[in-house]
């Protein structure tokens, strides 16, 4: 199918990089772009679009006037930051003046937002809060039976690739968003696969940074050791350009080539996808790419039984804390959010339940008898078991993401879902992950992941350059397809 908005494609498809040149030679606004943005996302978005990709959450009523001040203080020599004019879309989990910032969830629906500390940022660098994307809800905290992707408040996110297919959870919206061409930054949040998925899935570039590297603080939580906001672009420059305003760091200038290993007992089982990240590491050692071999520690049952109550028990806690904490009426507790979503079940319970609320609430929180027990063990496991013995002496380790994009089942939840299981690994151990395309399965993207030691982003984003370009070479072009219709 070609693209179903053909007037703005000339525009939706640029990079960051290409935008900001534009503007500096004055071949293009910032409310220029802006406009047609908006109109995109009007149309393949909005009230009876016969596309209905659900990606966006809401715009901010102030994106055409923000995009015109742009444009006056770029004419009078007055550039803010790095993203002057740039339009970038948040995650809906993340508090921006103007936005609902509900995590997809009716219970916060209308409390007051204000601006997250990296959307203060972004502020800061230049950039134009353009809107918010859907979410899986609660960042995916929430039943064994949802579909990702759906919330509440925003409906079900389809895939651009193919509209009856996941866009992944629970950044969905974010990484459709980038794939559809609504804006050339988008920001996203992870706790174990919720960047790297919908990147993989949508066939763009994320960054999930080492945690703490970019500020929490105004972003709907599940937890304070494992949550971490990043980017969801169209090109690893852009995702160094995003996570640079996002962390407030200075790119370091080229530094010693990063050492990588592939992992291979960390492969997504789906065969198809597997034997195209063979090939494609095979082309990619033609390139120039030294790529060793080396076997790592599998993260199993049991690392998954404790990562879920250490989790549940710090959702309970920094959950509770944030709605506390948030100004406005409404819910101020876990227990609160039970509450009124039993009492909204035709909006709440339509097509799952909230087991893992009620399960959260169960653990009464991080003084749960077993909580320190089972976050030190997966932890140490993570650390000593897992990632330093693989890498030893290497810096980065390479592996595939996921499989294709599954069918979106809102009645069965999600079903038949292949990834590495390091994501996981690096996830409870605050390690950062890159993730890139490369190339197709039956017409629907796939992408490799990138894993380094904490801190070690621009070392990460350097890795992930190279083997874009080996991507480029092969004939990847991140076009999405826009293949059927939503049959749901």
């Amino acid at each position: 199918m070609l693209d179903p908005h053909p007037q703005s494609q000339p525009l939706a498809f640029l990079s960051a990089t290409e935008v900001l040149a534009k503007f500096d030679d004055g071949s293009l606004t910032s409310h220029q772009l802006v406009d047609a943005l908006l109109d995109r996302i009007i149309a393949l978005d909005g009230p009876g679009s016969p596309i209905a990709l659900h990606a966006i959450a809401a715009v901010a009523h102030d994106a055409l006037e923000v995009a015109h001040q742009r444009d006056l203080e770029r004419a009078n020599g007055e550039i803010r930051g790095p993203l002057h004019g740039v339009p970038v879309l948040l995650k809906d989990n993340i508090e921006a003046t103007g936005l609902p910032g509900t995590a997809g969830a009716t219970a916060l629906v209308g409390r007051p937002a204000h601006d997250a500390e990296l959307v203060t940022r972004l502020r800061d660098a230049g950039a134009i809060v353009m809107g918010s994307t859907n979410l899986s809800q609660w960042a995916n905290l929430r039943s064994n039976k949802s579909a990702s992707g759906y919330s509440a408040t925003g409906g079900l996110v389809g895939n651009p690739w193919s509209l009856d297919r996941s866009a992944g959870g629970s950044s969905s919206g974010s990484g459709a968003a980038a794939a559809a061409g609504y804006a050339p930054l988008v920001v996203g949040t992870e706790t174990d696969g919720s960047i790297t998925c919908p990147a993989s899935l949508n066939g763009v570039v994320g960054l999930k940074p080492t945690v703490g590297t970019v500020a929490r603080q105004g972003v709907v939580p599940i937890s304070h050791v494992q949550d971490s906001p990043g980017p969801l672009t169209r090109s690893v420059a852009d995702a160094r350009l995003l996570y640079a305003a996002l962390s407030g760091t200075t790119p370091p200038v080229a530094g010693s080539t990063p050492r990588l290993v592939r992992a291979t007992t960390w492969n997504t089982g789906h065969l198809a996808t597997d034997k195209v990240f063979t090939t494609f590491l095979a082309t990619a050692r033609e390139h120039g790419l030294v790529i060793p071999e080396r076997e790592f520690a599998v993260f199993g049952k049991d690392q998954g039984n404790d990562e879920q109550h250490a989790l549940l028990c710090e959702f309970y806690d920094d959950l509770g804390a944030y709605l506390a904490a948030r100004p406005g009426e409404g819910v101020h507790s876990i227990d609160d959010v039970i509450d009124f979503e039993n009492r909204h079940a035709e909006t709440e319970h339509r097509y799952s339940g909230h087991e893992h609320l009620v399960a959260a609430k169960a653990t009464g929180g991080m003084t749960n008898a077993t909580y320190r027990e089972c976050r030190d063990r997966v932890v140490a496991w993570a650390l000593s078991s897992c990632l330093e013995p693989g890498l030893g002496d290497d810096d980065i380790i390479v592996a595939p993401a996921y499989a294709p994009a599954w069918k979106s089942d809102l009645v069965l939840g999600d079903l038949g879902i292949w990834f590495n299981s390091g994501i996981s690994a690096a996830a409870v151990a605050g390690w950062p992950i890159a993730t890139v395309p490369i190339g197709l399965v039956q017409g629907l993207p796939v992408g490799m992941t990138l894993i380094g030691r904490p801190n070690s982003e621009y070392a990460l984003l350097d890795a992930a350059a190279s083997f874009e370009a080996v991507a480029t070479a092969t004939g990847w072009t991140g076009t999405p397809q826009w293949r059927h219709q939503r049959g749901l």
